[in-house]
């Protein structure tokens, strides 16, 4: 059997070529972990949006329905009324500012 010698510079090169391919994979990983998480938040605000436009779409099919066929009385101000409550609430929470007064 041969037995394998190197020298202290060899052992200091080795283990240099070691760590710089460690910081590549991490760097790497790191990479990969960034994209994927952006690439959730692309596909929640689009799903997000989807669910807004399709919601809308019943409100004014509801509203349009009522307003062409039974037009008067209480249900025209329940039809209209209702989703305006819902949209003021919405952003009246959405552009409210809020602070905490006092001691942590």
């Amino acid at each position: 059997m041969t037995t394998i010698s190197l020298s202290p510079v060899e052992m200091m090169a080795g283990l240099g070529v070691l760590m710089v391919l460690f910081m590549v994979w991490r760097a790497g990983s790191r990479r990969a972990k960034a994209a994927a998480e952006a690439a959730r938040s692309g596909g929640r605000f689009m799903s997000l949006a989807g669910r807004v436009l399709f919601t809308a779409g019943l409100i004014v099919v509801a509203q349009w329905l009522v307003i062409t066929q039974a037009g008067t009385g209480w249900l025209l101000l329940a039809v209209l009324g209702l989703p305006a409550l819902f949209a003021s609430y919405t952003l009246t929470r959405a552009l409210t500012v809020t602070t905490r007064d006092g001691r942590r």
